[in-house]
Order: structure tokens, then C-alpha cells, then sequence
């Protein structure tokens, strides 16, 4: 299991002029960079490649999904260019060697409203058709994508793990699956644990932080049942640090982030590093014995 950090812990938005951030990631010892595609015309997948291999350090793709680029939209042209925005983060993954693109990519974040049934339904099938030709465009560079169930304060349409497969399951496509973030399931599932091992082979990919969007081990998510669970479906890949940074009052806005949750993000990340390959060592002790 590799252990990464998502930009956001530092800075936002994330561009070439903030590559000199790997060095400090790979020094405090993680082995993935996770950077955030706000604006694609910011980022240069050879100049992150550069940086990364001058690091030491392998990158992933994280999406922002904003109103204009909601691929559930009622209006076709905003879901073509939330198709669009999907299709440039895959290129970057592609250029920078990252296995995925990561997100909830299927709305925009903060869109929750009450609708009716047939409304809902129509607002997912618009989902599953987007998802499935950005997929394909994903498949043909050998990406993944990577789908964030998100707390029902951020999102109406996918809420849950449960959710989150039968999205994966309308798709049908191999190389969409699960994103799962300890934060928001800490705040849908009724237990975390379960929800893991009920996802099994659609999980992708892992983020962490407290049940306060805190360094994990500051909080009181069981990070011990959770990697139980990720070893009993055979979980090997990349589990991430996200975090975000108040010093930027737009994430700060967008999060509902209100006061610091560590010194600095070289402390919550150092951390919570520390916590989970700690808490990994244990756990994969206790299931050997």
C-alpha cells in the first residue's frame, strides 16, 4: 500500500508554479503527490512529470467539479462541458503516469436539492450516460475513473457506498469505480467497516482525514477497522491525505472550514502519516495472527 497527500492540504489552485511542493511531500516521506485539476490550463503534465521524477514521487489526479461542469445537468450543453473538463483531467493523468482521475464527477459540489422521484431519476441516468462515454474516453489511455460518494450536505445524488455501486453498476465499465473518503463516511454509513467490504472490487481509491477534516488519528474514525476491511478486499493501492487549507477563503468557503485543524499542512500531513502506516503495520499484524 502506497501512502499519498492531496495538494489541497497546502494550496489551492494547484499549477506549475507550485511544483516545488513535491520536494516537500516526498520528504516528509509519502510516496504520491495527489493534484487537484482546478484549472487545466494551469497545469503541464511534462513539467509535473519532471517534477515528480526529480522527487522521487508518483502523482495522482484529483477533479473540482463546479456548476459548469455538472455532467447531470438538465442542460445538455453544461453536461458536455462537464464531459470535456473530464476528458482534460484524463490527458493530464495520462501525461503525468497517474493510474486515475478521481471525484465526485457526477454533480456539481453543493448542488442539493429536494427533488421528485422521476426528477432524481432523470438527474441520474443523465450521470450514468456522461460517466459512461468519459469512461471510454479514459479506457482508450488506460485511466480510471475514480467515483467520490459525498455527505448529503455537499450532494443529493450520491450519497453512500451503496450509491456509489449502483452507479458503478449503471456505468458498466471496468475501469469506473470507487473513490471512498473516511469523511464522508463518516457521516453516511452506519458502519464504515461494512461499507468497505460491501463496495469490495469497486473501490479505486482511498482518501483519509479525521471526522473533523483533521490529520488522521486526531479524531474518532476507527482507521483500524478501516484497514481491516481494505485488506480483507485485497485493497493494495494508493490511500491519500485530504485535507484542506484555510488559508484560502475559497476552499475555506467551499469546505466549511472555520478554524485551522493543525499548525500548518506540513504538520497535519507529517502527522497523519505517521497514524496511518502506524495503524496499517497494526492492523496487518492483527489479521496475520
Amino acid at each position: 500500500m502506497r501512502f499519498g497527500a492531496s495538494t489541497f492540504v497546502w494550496t489551492s489552485p494547484f499549477g506549475d508554479d507550485r511544483l516545488s511542493l513535491f520536494g516537500r511531500v516526498a520528504q516528509l516521506g509519502f510516496d504520491r503527490v495527489e493534484i487537484c485539476i482546478e484549472d487545466p490550463a494551469l497545469v503541464s503534465p511534462d513539467a509535473v512529470a519532471a517534477a515528480a521524477a526529480d522527487a522521487g514521487i508518483g502523482v495522482l489526479v484529483c477533479g473540482a467539479f463546479g456548476p459548469d461542469r455538472d455532467v447531470s445537468h438538465e442542460d445538455p450543453a453544461v453536461r458536455e462541458a462537464g464531459i470535456d473538463y473530464l476528458r482534460s483531467c484524463v490527458d493530464i493523468a495520462h501525461g503525468v503516469g497517474s493510474r486515475l482521475v478521481a471525484g465526485p464527477m457526477y454533480s456539481a459540489t453543493g448542488k442539493a436539492r429536494l427533488l421528485p422521484p422521476a426528477e432524481r431519476r432523470q438527474q441520474w441516468e443523465w450521470a450514468v450516460e456522461s460517466l459512461r462515454r468519459a469512461g471510454g474516453y479514459a479506457a482508450a489511455q488506460g485511466v480510471t475513473l475514480a467515483i467520490e460518494p459525498l455527505n448529503r450536505f455537499e450532494t443529493d445524488l450520491v450519497n453512500t457506498v451503496e450509491q456509489g455501486v449502483r452507479l458503478c453498476e449503471d456505468i458498466g465499465a471496468d475501469n469506473v469505480g470507487l473513490l471512498l473518503d473516511t469523511f464522508h463516511m463518516n457521516i453516511e454509513e452506519r458502519d464504515i467497516g461494512a461499507a468497505i467490504r460491501s463496495a469490495g472490487r469497486h473501490v479505486r481509491h482511498v482518501h483519509t482525514c479525521e471526522n473533523d477534516r483533521g490529520a488522521p488519528g486526531s479524531g474518532h474514525i476507527d482507521f483500524a477497522g478501516v484497514f481491516r476491511a481494505l485488506d480483507e478486499i485485497g485493497y493494495d493501492e494508493d490511500v491519500v491525505i485530504e485535507s484542506f487549507t484555510p488559508e484560502i477563503v475559497e476552499i475555506a468557503r467551499a469546505v466549511s472550514m472555520w478554524r485551522p485543524l493543525a499548525p500548518d499542512g506540513d504538520t497535519l500531513a507529517s502527522e497523519g502519516l505517521a497514524f496511518l502506516r502506524d495503524c496499517h503495520a497494526r492492523a496487518g499484524a492483527e489479521i496475520r495472527s
